[in-house]
């Protein structure tokens, strides 16, 4: 079940803010009066926790709806940007204010570019409608195609209205750094570990990808071809979204377009990065790396 962090919130706001308002207006003068001379009136545990917490969970509240929230990456689908068990930052005011909860936007401010990173709730597979498991739950993605676009992806190669979109070879995919201690591979493998295998025994490549405005690394193996050929319109009000990681991203390609209002944020920054399962460490290189 997807848990919707942005209703607790606003719940226990309300409730705590009540609590101690009514308080306040109804009950602490009368507690006063009766309260001996030189001690201080004893609230009860209920009304001294929401006075307490209610400041707290406010500010937590207005900080995490409209100007940051945390993620972490759940999978390798945006490597080698992005990998499993980093935690990032999201600008929650990039693409306009939105109230929590019913995400409606109130005060318009930007619009998604091209090679943006974006968090947004996955919209399902049209395929399988309502009984999508995924539904609701936060994804990540690049956006490669803004609403008007024509977006075509033909031999594992993407064309923007009909233009290529250039590419310049870097270097072959190699195993992180993370996945070896004092030259033995590591015995327990995390999801991204695995997945750094898989890319470096199937002679993967990154590559420098020259979206137009936008420059950022992909990954793709040259001898798995392309499980689509296919040109998608993209209509008013969505976005085309793929995963830098090209042949292990389940994104536009297979299930559609994503809704403007289904935009969370733009990702900015990474502030943690915690690599591996039973011996996870933290990867200090990754700590403040902008997202590009």
């Amino acid at each position: 079940m997807h848990l919707d962090f942005a209703a607790v919130l606003v719940a226990l706001t309300f409730l705590t803010g009540v609590i101690w308002g009514l308080d306040t207006l109804l009950f602490a003068k009368d507690r006063a009066a009766r309260t001996p001379a030189g001690e201080l009136p004893r609230e009860p545990l209920l009304v001294e926790y929401s006075r307490s917490f209610f400041p707290v969970i406010l500010i937590v509240l207005l900080f995490r709806s409209f100007l940051a929230e945390p993620f972490r990456i759940p999978s390798g689908s945006m490597m080698p940007t992005l990998l499993v068990g980093d935690f990032i930052l999201v600008n929650k005011f990039s693409y306009g204010i939105r109230l929590p909860v019913i995400d409606k936007k109130i005060i318009p401010i930007g619009e998604p570019q091209r090679g943006d990173v974006v968090v947004f709730r996955y919209p399902g597979d049209p395929k399988l409608g309502a009984s999508d498991p995924n539904l609701g739950n936060d994804y990540i993605k690049r956006i490669v195609g803004l609403p008007g676009d024509e977006i075509a992806y033909r031999d594992n190669t993407l064309f923007v209205n009909g233009e290529q979109v250039a590419t310049t070879y870097l270097q072959p995919y190699v195993e992180s750094k993370e996945m070896r201690w004092d030259g033995k591979l590591r015995s327990s493998l995390s999801a991204s570990d695995t997945e750094d295998r898989k890319l470096a025994s199937g002679q993967a490549v990154v590559s420098l990808e020259h979206l137009p405005g936008a420059e950022h690394r992909v990954i793709d193996i040259p001898n798995v071809t392309s499980t689509t050929d296919n040109v998608w319109r993209v209509p008013p009000g969505h976005y085309f979204a793929m995963g830098d990681n090209r042949d292990n991203s389940a994104d536009s390609r297979v299930w559609g377009f994503v809704p403007e209002e289904n935009l969370v944020g733009k990702a900015f920054v990474i502030w943690m990065s915690w690599r591996g399962l039973d011996n996870g460490v933290i990867d200090f290189s990754r700590l403040g790396t902008l997202i590009k």
